[in-house]
């Protein structure tokens, strides 16, 4: 796909490179070798489009002046049939070049002919990412965190695929280990207080509403059927009761949030099929293990990590840090990932040198694996915390906040900072129809320029396709276009960086950049061939617009 920015800069690089060689023929620098010198777009747009600091590099070489170096090799460039108009020699001696009408026109021709495609790079190199989310605690609902967590991991592997990468999402189901003993403690009291209200729930036991209604629902099928069986009995079948329940919740709840997963893999496959078994024996064969008062552990210290950590209690039972370990070891080695990234919690933080340490032992490297960490987030209503729902009265779950606030908003809002800052959300900006609230700035300048076309149309004007975009001259309109060629750079450093929030902002100055023509540049009853040009800038500009809010599954309305 294009990047006619990073075209632009090879071509410097060429331009230069060819005019060295003339001035070398000619005997006016010797032919020394020079070191490597930059080419980059400079800080401030009145220096030029493209600037390079060629001359400051070779004053040594050259044994001269950077300035006069600079003159030298601008005077034997050759700029026609480039992107490039002008070019001048600025300061101690860098050369800055300015773009031609011409480049701007390729751009909007660019978007006008690669349409969804635009901004696809091919970053990733067709390599193959696993990237898991949310991952929430099956036991129970999914929490705010769980929410932002969702924007992120899912918006985070639109931009990786947008960047090349053969992207897959999943979800870790935790079916297995102490949480889900805690969860049939937690239902087997709430059962057996129906018949005997003496009964007592441990102190650390699930607390929430969701394990009553359970119960009760049990009951409703069951009746007194397991009062009286063993409590191992019972206990399994509240479990395969209410656990599938609870993980078809998730389902819906983030299928509504736009979430789709490949694959929901579970903690009890990995120990049916052996393969937590198998990854205490490979650990064991690695060296990195030593047993303690009858337990077996790991020395991650060894490897990276603060202190050594317990794989096998004494009484046999693996700690959580083991089927970890061998989710992992499938991710990268089973099925054979070339990169797995994990979006946490910050409350993660200390897992993720431990989870190295393991991958190191196994003889992975451990770069493969890259976590994301994710601070929490706060509600904010009235310019105050919020924690309540205001329907229900309880703490605000993904699903309760979807009801408080459009689901666009949530994902975008959740995608504004990147993942390793906190974050305030706030509902009332979330839910207001103001060009205050960022979701709703941009798409009311997608609809605008829906409604700018649809006037063109009403008038008569068909936009042809050719139009002389090369009328595009004002500062507004080559202000516009110069952001717009600069898509693909942001899609690559949101994916280099794992950080879909670069791609809110960049959409957020289209936009901004879009208002300021819109205000600034006549379009509608505009000298024809001028008018036709800014109509197919507004094409291009509402293209650009829907390829970056379908990639974080946003509504594009064409009325507001």
């Amino acid at each position: 796909m294009a990047n006619l920015i990073q075209d632009a800069f090879l071509q410097v690089r060429e331009l230069i490179m060819n005019s060295l060689g003339v001035c070398i023929a000619e005997g006016i620098f010797p032919g020394e070798a020079i070191s490597s010198f930059n080419v980059e777009r400079p800080a401030d747009p009145k220096n030029g489009d493209v600037s390079t600091n060629v001359a400051m590099v070779c004053a040594r070489a050259f044994r001269n002046a950077p300035r006069k170096i600079a003159e030298t090799i601008v005077s034997k460039l050759e700029l026609s049939g480039t992107y490039f108009d002008r070019c001048e020699v600025a300061g101690a001696g860098f050369i800055n070049f300015f773009f031609s009408k011409n480049w701007y026109a390729e751009v909007i021709g660019a978007v006008l002919k690669e349409k969804e495609d635009f901004g696809s790079t091919d970053f990733g190199q067709g390599r193959s990412v696993l990237v898991e989310f949310v991952s929430a605690n099956p036991t129970g609902p999914m929490h705010i965190g769980n929410a932002r967590g969702g924007a992120i991991g899912d918006c985070l592997s639109a931009v990786l695929e947008k960047a090349g990468f053969k992207v897959a999402r999943e979800f870790y189901v935790n079916d297995a280990g102490n949480q889900i003993e805690k969860f049939k403690t937690s239902l087997e009291v709430r059962y057996l207080q129906i018949y005997k209200p003496e009964t007592e729930l441990p102190e650390d036991a699930y607390q929430g509403q969701d394990i009553v209604e359970h119960a009760k629902a049990f009951n409703d099928v069951y009746g007194d059927k397991y009062v009286n069986t063993t409590s191992e009995e019972r206990r399994q079948a509240l479990c395969d009761f209410a656990l599938p329940k609870n993980i078809q919740t998730l389902h819906d709840d983030l299928s509504k949030y736009r979430i789709q997963y490949d694959k929901w893999f579970t903690e009890s496959s990995l120990h049916e099929s052996g393969a937590v078994k198998e990854i205490v024996e490979k650990l064991k064969e690695s060296g990195y293990t030593y047993e303690l008062e009858g337990a077996l552990w790991f020395k991650s210290s060894e490897l990276g990590d603060e202190k050594d950590r317990v794989l096998v209690r004494a009484n046999g039972v693996p700690t959580y840090f083991v089927p970890d370990i061998a989710y992992h070891y499938n991710k990268l080695v089973t099925r054979g990932f070339d990169k797995a990234i994990d979006v946490l919690g910050a409350d993660h933080h200390g897992y993720v040198p431990r989870m190295k340490a393991a991958l190191k032992a196994l003889g992975v490297d451990e770069n493969r694996l890259d976590v994301v960490i994710m601070q929490m987030v706060r509600l904010v209503r009235d310019g105050e915390v919020y924690k309540l729902s205001k329907r229900s009265g309880k703490a605000i779950t993904l699903a309760t906040l979807l009801e408080e606030v459009p689901i666009d908003a949530a994902r975008f809002f959740f995608n504004l900072r990147e993942a390793n800052s906190h974050f305030d959300f706030d509902l009332d900006l979330a839910a207001s129809e103001s060009s205050q609230n960022p979701v709703y700035y941009v798409q009311y300048a997608h609809a605008r320029i829906c409604s700018v076309l649809a006037k063109a149309k009403e008038n008569g004007v068909e936009i042809d396709g050719t139009a002389d975009l090369t009328l595009l001259e004002s500062a507004d309109e080559q202000e516009l276009i110069k952001f717009i060629a600069a898509l693909p750079d942001a899609v690559n450093d949101a994916a280099k960086n794992y950080d879909p929030a670069r791609m809110t902002r960049y959409v957020l100055e289209l936009a901004t950049l879009y208002h300021k023509f819109y205000n600034n540049c006549r379009i509608i009853g505009e000298e024809n061939s001028l008018m036709q040009a800014r109509l197919t800038l507004c094409l291009a500009v509402k293209q650009l617009i829907a390829n970056i809010l379908t990639m974080l599954k946003i509504t594009c309305p064409e009325k507001m």
